[in-house]
């Protein structure tokens, strides 16, 4: 295998400077929006 078959992909210079969170913490943020939006939703029924 050559040199350039081993690289990795370079990163684009305005992404490079950006610090993305970890994979889990949106996995979480996603829950809590979730359960946060049917709370709304269904508080009728949920608080009678």
């Amino acid at each position: 295998m050559s040199d350039e078959d081993q690289r990795k992909p370079e990163i684009p210079n305005r992404m490079s400077r950006i610090a993305f969170p970890k994979a889990k913490y949106g996995v979480y943020l996603a829950i809590i929006i979730i359960v946060v939006v049917l709370i709304v939703f269904y508080k009728n029924i949920i608080f009678k």
